[in-house]
């Protein structure tokens, strides 16, 4: 197989949530198979400066912009900017996430639970629905939506994540059969337990409890993604959609 298979040059990804952890390494992957990449972010101006700054030091062509994934408006400007500073979007990777808490069911209320299904629901389809339009008339497209193996797993106690994910795997999957006739690819990498920044201060006998249970017997690192990242968005997965890809070190192989 040829590597330009795997080739981004010409290409414009949009990767929500970029400014850190998974999602800012997987800009910087798609960055460096030549691919112009918007990132996003909407809280921490500082940290996505530095991120920017960081990204161009790899020599790859980007952009930074702040916008809220769950509003409407935010999203549309976010894919207008983009167009405007990097050209239309080819490839999009739905990743922002909020905070995720584990509780029992009784300690959550409804207001949390919306949360989750704006972040992993409404916020996937407002996002797809806007760079939808430059895809179908070019007839290539690639949309990577960013799960997790809580789904499989059922972790608990974390009903309010676990659902609003099972929710996005249900997107992705009709979604594929929706765009197949249009040559877009719809597929999902569910990633496991990946320590990054927001994990700092997990508690460390969950850390080794979970670490235990991986069969590869090592922690994923937001490097782990870059391939299968790649893959996804490249001509090398051409014939590949609907699928949820699992990047985990066969830790839902039980």
């Amino acid at each position: 197989m040829s590597t330009d298979l795997f080739s981004l040059k010409g290409k414009t990804a949009l990767v929500t949530g970029s400014s850190t952890g998974l999602g800012k390494r997987m800009a910087v992957a798609l960055g460096q198979a030549g691919a112009r990449v918007a990132m996003n972010y909407y809280n921490n101006e500082e940290r996505a400066a530095k991120t920017l700054l960081e990204f161009e030091e790899t020599g790859a062509e980007g952009a930074m912009i702040r916008a809220n994934v769950t509003d409407e408006s935010d999203v549309n400007q976010l894919v207008s900017e983009t167009e405007q500073k990097l050209g239309p979007v080819d490839i999009v990777i739905l990743n922002a996430t909020p905070d995720q808490p584990q509780k029992p069911i009784e300690e959550y209320d409804w207001d949390f639970y919306q949360s989750m299904l704006d972040f992993f629901i409404k916020s996937p389809y407002l996002v797809t629905r806007a760079v939808l339009p430059h895809m179908k008339k070019q007839r290539w497209g690639r949309i990577i939506n960013i799960g997790s193996e809580v789904f499989h797993l059922g972790v608990t106690p974390f009903t309010a994540y676990v659902s609003a994910k099972g929710g996005q795997n249900g997107f992705n999957r009709s979604l594929a059969h929706e765009l197949a006739p249009w040559n877009i690819t719809v597929n999902m990498i569910a990633p496991g337990w990946i320590p990054v920044e927001r994990h700092e201060k997990d508690p460390q006998d969950l850390k080794d409890g979970y670490l235990e249970n991986i069969p590869m017997k090592r922690w994923g690192v937001p490097e782990d993604l870059a391939g299968t990242i790649i893959y996804l968005a490249s001509e090398a997965s051409s014939f590949v959609t609907g699928q949820n890809i699992h990047v985990n070190g066969g830790n839902t192989v039980h």
